[in-house]
């Protein structure tokens, strides 16, 4: 994710299409360090209480969503991803919301194999770049992208995306900028999700619409396992 460029000593050998790569893949930075193919959908999580990290993680998984990205904007989600990555080694835990290199530091400490920021800046992306894991920085500009093109990054989360310009930004940005593929996030949901997966420069979307609040609320987490299926649904 994030579009690392350093190089491995050997390519790895292709996944397929709704696999999740071993850990130690998922952040070599070579030909698996992207995890854009891993299903059409990565669930964007934010979790007041770590103690549902886990069946929420399941549930997700079982559902054919193996990538969760959790934002830090609760004083619960880096338990979370620890709670996640310690019991549920067939999903791949991220960390969204990502600001300072602190942030970094203390999620990959608590097991994180992705990063996800809304933005940047020259001293959050050197951070991400330094992690050794894939990441995806955050862009709404043509500007932000190139300048992200000239650090050899191409794979980027397009935020806030349905505000940003939609589709219809994304499509005008793929012939200029072909290289660039994006994780669009931010107002998309199960009816507009394929008309971004339908674009070329699109891998997958970010969204929140498998985890409503009452199902959270209620941990109704069959519930979730059925709107994660849904979701999955849309890579067919």
């Amino acid at each position: 994710m994030g579009g690392v460029t350093r190089a491995a000593s050997s390519p790895a050998p292709a996944s397929p299409k709704l696999s999740t790569p071993p850990p130690s893949e998922l952040a070599t930075g070579g030909p698996a360090s992207s995890v854009l193919g891993l299903a059409p959908v990565i669930p964007v999580v934010v979790l007041d209480d770590a103690a549902d990290a886990v069946p929420l993680a399941r549930a997700l998984v079982a559902g054919g969503l193996p990538a969760i990205e959790v934002t830090l904007r609760t004083p619960a989600a880096l338990d979370a991803i620890r709670a996640v990555a310690a019991e549920v080694p067939e999903a791949v835990i991220g960390a969204g919301t990502l600001l300072t290199p602190g942030q970094i530091e203390a999620a990959l400490t608590a097991g994180s194999r992705f990063l996800v920021s809304p933005g940047w800046s020259p001293r959050l992306l050197g951070a991400m770049q330094d992690s050794g894991v894939p990441f995806l920085p955050g862009v709404s500009t043509a500007s932000e992208v190139v300048a992200l093109l000239e650090e050899g990054i191409t794979e980027m989360k397009f935020f806030p995306a349905e505000a940003a310009g939609g589709t219809a930004y994304l499509a005008a940005l793929a012939a200029p900028l072909p290289r660039a593929r994006f994780c669009p996030t931010g107002g998309i949901g199960l009816a507009s999700a394929p008309s971004y997966l339908a674009l070329p420069n699109v891998g997958c979307v970010g969204g929140t619409w498998m985890l409503p609040a009452e199902a959270l609320a209620t941990k109704d987490w069959d519930r979730v396992r059925r709107l994660a299926q849904e979701a999955a649904a849309l890579a067919a």
